[in-house]
């Protein structure tokens, strides 16, 4: 696994680098040998922040952690990665191609596949809005998110609420 380690308000120590590859090497069986692993570490006021992203054929692998040492953020991280790995495994890649990971990873069976079961259906009137007056909406509904279309490019959006009590929006990529 090749990685790509960033430190942002930071400086990335050799102790620091050394964990990293050593702890996120451990993932290594689970991809092929030249999957990179994209690491972001943070430091705002007391909190370490890592993000870790692993790209695969298909789609991404992501974790975003936060605690007040960075070393317990990374194995948090890590923690989470595995977990998303072998729970959703059948999901993530099609038995068909090897979707960036190893053969031996495809093969092993790690948990019986859950069933996604839909528990409620909703259909809403979406009138065209803009992204402001949407988190107005969804604070009003005391949602985490809220779909609607936006009215400066007529395309569905979506907004939600971040931590430290902000908000995104997520648009889809034109082109």
């Amino acid at each position: 696994m090749k990685f790509v380690i960033v430190g942002k308000n930071m400086e990335v120590t050799p102790a620091l680098d050394s964990a990293i590859k050593e702890k996120i090497g451990k993932l290594d069986r689970f991809f092929a040998p030249e999957t990179e692993a994209h690491v972001t570490l943070e430091v705002k006021k007391d909190r370490h922040k890592i993000e870790i992203t692993i790209p695969v054929k298909g789609g991404i692998i992501r974790s975003e952690q936060s605690s007040n040492d960075m070393y317990v953020s990374l194995d948090l991280a890590v923690e989470v990665i595995e977990r998303q790995i072998k729970k959703y495994k059948t999901k993530i890649i099609d038995k068909h191609q090897d979707g960036g990971f190893r053969k031996e990873f495809i093969d092993h069976d790690y948990m019986e596949e859950e069933t996604i079961h839909i528990e409620r259906h909703k259909q809403f009137d979406m009138k065209p809005m803009y992204p402001e007056d949407a988190c107005v909406q969804m604070e009003l509904l005391g949602h985490s998110f809220y779909v609607f279309c936006n009215a400066e490019t007529e395309q569905i959006n979506v907004v939600y609420k971040r931590k430290g009590g902000t908000y995104g929006l997520i648009e889809p990529e034109i082109g």
